[in-house]
């Protein structure tokens, strides 16, 4: 689960691979016994030659597979999920200075105005609990009795680049692995012919940061997230010319894997071992892309439930249902990002027209998938999140339309599946939303409770960089949320 099963597995592809190559010459075979039998720490007993075959975690776990619906561009928890009827009540006076003293704001601060302001949905209760969600997700409001909702989610902050990366690595600077990174990397995948790690993406333009929110950081390559593509080739180039037959592609992978391994023993670079895995799924997945790629196979029924239209169409609902086809094949982790949710009330992004608007492009779909995991099996042990990197205010922004700003003190996501309880609400924010009143939590303390469920411990999985022992959550004290857990 460290970097020692990294080394470890680096060494037995080198051993098993010059054993079977004598023509490389004594001192190869010598010094690649030596690599094996180096003793650095415990590891896996041989992981073969694909460093993303299945491991196992530091304990039994509850989820085998995650889904995270990204939210990208900060969700507005007030008109969503956080039901407050004192901000209508209160619409338009100044919040009280004590919510405000110290406070940073994105595009505000406490010389601006900083009126309350009302939100625009109708709430209604849902479930055996009577959860309130707004009339803009009644679809999701269907699913609550299914889902544990988590009001007091907190971050560190407030620019979407840095908060998304926070939410998705656990720090706000470049280069450190991604969440489904850490996850490949502590329990491989179950799949051989995908990536165990998938980006899929929708929306007017991808999330702030790009790659970096998907990237393996220090971590081999092999565990960085992969983005498919919804209309063309999965991925560029994955596709053989016309005059390359399948023959002469194998042949050619043959030969590249042979001169790598020749580099690999003369300089032991753990990337090496990445690329020749990277060329035989690049091959593998030449048949394997496609056809999950092929939406139109599910049945009318499925496609009516996710609200498709064309299966051949680009959209969150087609990547809601793309997701459900990745878990169904053994990919460990996917993660698709919905954009914009940034309203600060711009002309394009307010929350009069475009919310609501956003609202019925994902709530749908969004309650498909989780209805259909369950319907098959595989939600108990599919763990399926979603939220964004932070919140918006209860105080409005004086732009051209209503608006809200960044808010990073308390925000809304909720979790289905993968040994999470059914019908939860977890956590009390204040009249206003503003800030948690009972059970804070961090996005340490959520990673820590999703590498839980999939048996993994946060504190022990890590890896050596740079003299530290570097790790998803940080140096910081990270809780798992029990009350959560089945």
């Amino acid at each position: 689960m460290n970097q020692h099963s990294e080394e470890n597995n680096l060494r037995n592809i080198t051993r098993r691979h010059l054993f079977s190559q004598c023509s490389m010459g004594i001192g190869s075979i010598a010094l690649a016994s030596l690599m094996a039998d180096k003793k650095l720490g415990a590891g896996e007993p041989d992981s073969q030659s694909n460093p993303l075959q299945p491991k196992k975690g530091h304990f039994p776990a509850k989820a085998k597979n995650v889904i995270f619906l990204f939210m990208a561009g900060g969700p507005s928890q007030l008109e969503t999920f956080d039901y407050k009827p004192k901000l209508n009540e209160l619409s338009g006076k100044p919040i009280p200075e004590s919510f405000i003293a110290g406070k940073r704001f994105a595009f505000m601060s406490s010389s601006h105005r900083t009126d309350l302001l009302g939100f625009h949905p109708k709430f209604k209760q849902y479930g055996e609990n009577g959860t309130w969600v707004s009339d803009y997700l009644p679809h999701v409001g269907g699913i609550v009795d299914d889902i544990s909702i988590v009001k007091t989610c907190k971050t560190d902050l407030f620019n979407h680049a840095p908060a998304k990366l926070f939410m998705n690595t656990g720090s706000g600077l470049f280069g450190r692995p991604s969440l489904g990174a850490w996850v490949t990397y502590g329990i491989g995948s179950e799949c051989d012919n995908l990536p165990g790690f998938v980006v899929l993406q929708s929306g007017p333009r991808g999330p702030r940061g790009g790659a970096m929110h998907w990237t393996s950081g220090m971590l081999p390559t092999t565990y960085q997230g992969v983005p498919l593509r919804n209309q063309g080739d999965p991925i560029l180039n994955l596709s053989n010319p016309a005059n390359v037959s399948d023959a002469q592609q194998r042949q050619l992978i043959d030969t590249l894997k042979q001169l790598n391994l020749k580099k690999l023993v003369d300089s032991g670079d753990q990337e090496i071992a990445t690329r020749i895995s990277a060329y035989e799924m690049a091959y593998r997945m030449q048949s394997s892309a496609p056809e999950l790629m092929d939406t139109a196979s599910e049945t009318a029924e499925t496609l009516e439930l996710y609200g498709i239209k064309d299966p051949k169409e680009s959209s969150y609902a087609r990547n809601c249902l793309l997701a459900r086809r990745l878990v169904q094949r053994g990919v460990r982790f996917v993660q698709l990002y919905h954009t914009n949710w940034d309203h600060h009330g711009g002309t394009t992004e307010n929350l009069e027209k475009h919310l609501p608007e956003i609202c019925k492009e994902i709530d749908q779909a969004t309650a498909a998938l989780v209805k259909d995991l369950d319907r098959l099996g595989m939600l108990e042990d599919t763990l399926v999140i979603w939220g964004g990197e932070f919140g918006r205010t209860p105080m409005g922004e004086v732009r051209e339309a209503t608006g809200r700003n960044h808010h990073i003190d308390a925000f809304t996501m909720w979790f289905a599946g993968g040994g999470f309880k059914r019908g939860e609400v977890y956590g009390e924010t204040d009249e206003f939303g503003f800030g948690a009143v009972k059970d804070p939590v961090h996005v340490r303390d959520i990673h820590a409770t999703i590498l839980h469920q999939l048996g993994l411990d946060h504190e022990k999985l890590s890896v050596r960089f740079q003299g530290l022992d570097v790790r998803l959550t940080g140096v910081e004290k990270a809780h798992i949320l029990t009350k959560l857990l089945t």
